[in-house]
């Protein structure tokens, strides 16, 4: 089937991609498009200068665009100057993205047939390098075949679901190519998960069966009790738990063959696989990833980093997050980029790892750097050949600081959901953004910032019902107008439903139109450089004032010597919005809260101060090493529920003091007032 976008962005790339002279059609054009709101009185003030003045036409011309720069033109002027070639490569690189998706959605490529043409290229090539092993892409490509072949004669079906419950190994990302080769798609579960929400993910999935490796055989016998009596297990390896039963997946596999499986047509459109959220405020949602979203997040990575086959990229993260299994692993099937994994992230290892690897790329989340910086020196942190580092959530304060201790050119910090269509990227090492938009010309990637009002994280609309925009310097949540057909703009969604719809909202752009809300508050400066801010409900409001979760962490961060830090706001009875309260983790009671204070009062104005602190011993992290807020929060400074350390800051002494039963009790009844 023949499928045609009819989005204004593409329309108008094809137009730009067919243009002699590219840049100067995209600024002529645009200048011209930002004139037409003045067009009526350019023309008037045009006739008078050719006609009274006797002006040639070229010098008309000429005093008409001084007129347009004095009076306001100017501004545009320079962003335009500043931006443009930025723009440019971001526009072509959306162009080849989209013209790389039309190919395989007409042609009905999938996943799984660019791996075995990338496979088919590079046979002998090592495609992935673990501890001392070294898989070539002819190998992983069989054992994909493998896998394939076993799934289909065990009966699954194109739609069926089968869990994979793994550490990073070698086997895994294969595992779900070769699901994927027979139509059945694969829930990546988090295997840091037990109990509760281990059992969550696995039901929600609908899984038929579940892939698990046999160092996590009992976390699954925990919870077999509560999953599905029709589930089917597998053991990946070894293991010595026998309460329930299971089958060895290795000894499946030795009787299954590499050769191509039988053909199951699949769309690009359809799922490969499940990705599961952070599960920082709530449960796991399973966000379907398409076969063509896959693609899309791939491609983007690789063309704004330049990743090619030469490339040798790291991966700590782990494979069932979407940084490690598709912008990490999409570089080896799109590019036969060749990856280097490892069991779990290791600060001590990580620059030995690199320099084993002869790595030249790698990935990182914003923990890891600061997991990093915390570490003694090391002679490899010198001797690595990584050039640039790409992921999300570096704070703006340890930026630069990283990248001059770790010698690394370029750190790529980028922007975006697993299930969003609000993807953007920092390709320039612009400190601080995780990503831009165009500002000469919105229109080509619809995504805008939308003001929220911080009392009540409802988005405020005109008279007229229709989103109010951000201006820059102004925070905003991030949304992305949904266009159906268009990859760069769908919304896949969730596999639960309500979920899905709870993510989109109407009348953003104009009446009728739906975008998709990422609940996350950025902001953007007036070149168009985002910068995040927080969470919608993570910032709260104190004294009338807007607090920033995630600037007031970056501060006791840096305060306490990158120890982990998670801040939220909390009730307080008898006041207006909620105060601050920084839960902080301190195994050794080395913090000395005295300093922490005299710190925080240097850093933060009053009102951000948090007015209680909570020392843990120990926290519940997510698998890419987020504190988990929402226990935390509904907690709040409650002493008769909580057994950590506590303290508030006095409204006398403006210090820091233990919070006891007696203070406490003060609080609530008003007799301390913060």
């Amino acid at each position: 089937m023949r499928i045609r976008f009819q989005s204004a962005e593409f329309r108008l790339a094809r137009g730009l991609r067919s243009a002699v002279d590219f840049g100067y059609t995209v600024l002529v054009y645009y200048i011209g498009y930002r004139m037409l709101a003045k067009l009526s009185l350019f023309i008037a003030l045009g006739s008078v200068f050719y006609t009274f003045f006797n002006m040639g036409l070229w010098m008309t011309l000429g005093a008409l665009f001084a007129v347009y720069l004095a009076t306001g033109g100017w501004k545009f002027m320079r962003i335009v100057v500043l931006t443009l070639p930025r723009d440019l490569r971001g526009l072509r690189n959306l162009v080849t993205v989209l013209r790389l998706t039309n190919k395989y959605q007409k042609g009905k490529i999938t996943v799984s047939q660019i791996f075995d043409e990338t496979a088919e290229k590079y046979p002998k090539k090592p495609c992935v390098l673990f501890h001392d092993e070294v898989w070539t892409f002819e190998e992983i490509q069989k054992y994909s075949n493998k896998v394939a072949n076993f799934i289909y004669n065990a009966g699954y079906k194109e739609g069926d679901v089968v869990a994979i419950f793994s550490e990073n190994c070698p086997q895994y990302f294969p595992l779900w190519v070769g699901m994927g080769k027979v139509g059945v798609v694969s829930a990546l579960v988090n295997f840091n998960l037990r109990d509760v929400s281990l059992a969550h993910c696995i039901k929600i999935s609908k899984a038929k069966a579940v892939v698990f490796a046999g160092n996590l055989a009992q976390a699954l016998k925990d919870v077999h009790p509560s999953l599905p009596s029709d589930v089917t297990y597998y053991c990946l390896g070894t293991s010595d738990v026998n309460s329930f039963a299971y089958s060895s997946f290795d000894k499946e596999l030795e009787k299954s063959s590499s050769f191509p499986p039988p053909l199951v047509v699949r769309e690009p459109k359809d799922a490969l696989f499940y990705v599961y959220t952070s599960g920082t405020t709530g449960m796991p949602k399973a966000a379907v990833v398409s076969h063509l979203r896959f693609c899309l997040m791939g491609w983007g990575i690789k063309l704004f980093f330049s990743l090619s086959n030469k490339d040798v990229l790291y991966i700590a993260l782990p494979l069932y997050h979407t940084a490690g299994g598709i912008l990490g692993v999409s570089q080896a099937i799109l590019g036969g980029t060749t990856l280097a994994i490892r069991p779990k992230f290791s600060a001590s290892q990580f620059w030995t790892d690199c320099v084993k690897y002869k790595c030249t790329a790698g990935q990182y989340i914003g923990e890891i750097c600061r997991y990093l910086l915390a570490q003694p020196f090391r002679p490899e942190e010198k001797q690595h050949s990584v050039r640039v580092l790409y992921g999300n959530g570096i704070k703006p304060q340890i930026w630069k600081s990283f990248q001059d201790r770790f010698g690394v050119p370029l750190i790529g910090e980028f922007y975006g959901a697993t299930e969003g269509n609000c993807s953007i990227v920092n390709f320039e090492n612009k400190v601080g953004a995780v990503g831009f938009t165009t500002r000469i010309a919105p229109s080509l990637y619809p995504i805008t910032l939308v003001k929220v009002d911080p009392a009540t994280n409802e988005i405020v609309r005109d008279s007229n019902g229709i989103c109010v925009k951000a201006e820059p310097g102004e925070p905003g949540e991030m949304v992305g107008k949904i266009i159906k057909g268009n990859p760069t703009r769908d919304f896949d969604g969730y596999v639960d439903g309500s979920a899905t719809q709870k993510k989109v909202i109407s009348d953003v752009f104009k009446k009728g139109d739906k975008a998709f809300s990422t609940g996350d508050i950025l902001v953007m400066d007036d070149l168009g450089y985002m910068y995040f801010r927080d969470r919608t409900g993570d910032t709260f409001r104190w004294r009338g004032e807007n607090v920033s979760t995630n600037e007031v962490e970056a501060v006791i961060s840096n305060a306490i010597q990158l120890n982990d830090a998670v801040v939220y706001g909390v009730e307080v009875p008898g006041s207006e919005g909620r105060a601050g309260m920084a839960a902080i983790v301190d195994e050794n009671d080395s913090i000395d809260v005295a300093q922490l204070g005299q710190a925080l009062s240097r850093s933060l104005p009053a009102y951000a101060r948090p007015l209680f602190l909570r020392f843990l011993k120990e926290v519940d992290r997510t698998g890419t090493f987020k504190l988990k807020k929402t226990v935390l929060r509904d907690e709040g400074f409650n002493i008769t529920a909580i057994q950590d350390r506590m303290y508030f800051l006095s409204p006398k002494s403006r210090q820091y003091e233990p919070l006891t039963k007696e203070a406490y009790s003060d609080i609530l009844e008003g007799r301390i007032r913060l």
